[in-house]
C-alpha cells in the first residue's frame, strides 16, 4: 500500500518522507494562562528541535469518569482560548468534536478535527467532520482491533477527504487497564494513512481510581520509543507543568521538563531506522 504524506498546513506534513511529528498539550483547557504557557513552551522546544508541532487541548472532555469531574470551559470559551493561542503563537491547533453540532463552529478555529476513541464508530459524526475538508485525526477505540480501522477510514474518505490520521491509544485489557500491541502500527499503516501513537493515553488506567482514571506515566517514554521503532509517523502526548495538579489525566501526563530528552531520543531512533527526515 502506498503511504500517504498528509499536508496539514504550510510547513507541516505527516506521513511518508516527513519528519516525526509531535501532537502535544494539556488534556483539557484549564485556564487561558496555563494553556498559553504550555503552548509557548512546546512551540519553542519543537522549533529548536526541528519537529513539526500540533498543539492539542480539549475544550470539553465529555467522557470523564465522574459527573463531578472537571470537563473544561466549554466550546465557546475554549475555542476563544485556542483561537488566541493560534494567532499569537502561530501554531496548528487540534481538539475533539463530540457532536455534529460542534463541527461547524470548531472548523472555523481548529486546523485538525479529532474524533475521540469512544466515538470512532459513529458514522454520521465521522462523515460530517470529514466533509469539512479539514484534516481529521481518528483515535482507535480501545475496543477495536487495529485492522478494524480500515472500515473507519473508509467512512471518512467517503466524504472525499483524504487528509486522515489514525491514532493508536492502547486496547482494553481486562478491567481498568490498557495494553499496546505494536503490531497494530504496521497493520493500520496498511490503510495507506499515517499512524500516530498516543503515548500517554496508552498508559492510562481507565476508571482506576474510582471516580477518576489513574495512570502510569513512567511507562509513556518506553512506549513512545517502541512506537517510533515500529514505524509511527508521529507521537501524541499530554503534558503539563505540574501533572499531579492537572485537572484531567494528570496521572498519565508528562511534565514539561521531561520532554526535550525524550524527543531527542525519539529523533535518534527515527534516524537509526534510516529515515531521511527524523
Amino acid at each position: 500500500m502506498h503511504q500517504r504524506r498528509i499536508l496539514i498546513q504550510e510547513g507541516i506534513a505527516i506521513g511518508s518522507g516527513a519528519p516525526l511529528a509531535l501532537i502535544a498539550g494539556p488534556c483539557v483547557v484549564e485556564t487561558a494562562e496555563t494553556t498559553q504557557e504550555i503552548a509557548a513552551f512546546l512551540k519553542e522546544l519543537t522549533q529548536r528541535l526541528g519537529m513539526p508541532f500540533i498543539f492539542k487541548a480539549s475544550f470539553d472532555k465529555a467522557n470523564r469518569s465522574s459527573i463531578d469531574s472537571f470537563r473544561g470551559p466549554g466550546m465557546r470559551e475554549g475555542l476563544e482560548i485556542l483561537r488566541h493561542i493560534k494567532t499569537t503563537l502561530n501554531v496548528c491547533i487540534l481538539s475533539d468534536v463530540h457532536r455534529i453540532s460542534q463541527i461547524e463552529p470548531c472548523s472555523v478555529v481548529l486546523d485538525i478535527l479529532q474524533i475521540p476513541a469512544f466515538l470512532c464508530r459513529q458514522t454520521d459524526l465521522i462523515t460530517a467532520a470529514a466533509a469539512t475538508g479539514k484534516p481529521l485525526n481518528i483515535k482507535k477505540g480501545q475496543f477495536l482491533a487495529p485492522a478494524d480501522m480500515a472500515n473507519v477510514v473508509k467512512k471518512a474518505a467517503s466524504s472525499g477527504n483524504s487528509r486522515i490520521l489514525i491514532t493508536e491509544r492502547g486496547s482494553a485489557f481486562g478491567y481498568n487497564n490498557l495494553v499496546v500491541d505494536f503490531r497494530g502500527i504496521p497493520i493500520m499503516k496498511e490503510t495507506g494513512y499515517p499512524v500516530i501513537f498516543d503515548a500517554t493515553h496508552s498508559v492510562q488506567l481507565p476508571g482506576g481510581e474510582g471516580t477518576r482514571s489513574g495512570g502510569e506515566r513512567k511507562f509513556a517514554p518506553v512506549l513512545a520509543k517502541a512506537a517510533v521503532a515500529a514505524g509511527a509517523d508521529g507521537i501524541f502526548m499530554e503534558v503539563h507543568p505540574n501533572p499531579d495538579q492537572a485537572l484531567c489525566d494528570g496521572p498519565n501526563s508528562l511534565p514539561l521538563e521531561a520532554l526535550e530528552g525524550l524527543l531527542l531520543e525519539l529523533k535518534g531512533i527515527r534516524k537509526a531506522l534510516g529515515n531521511p527526515a527524523p
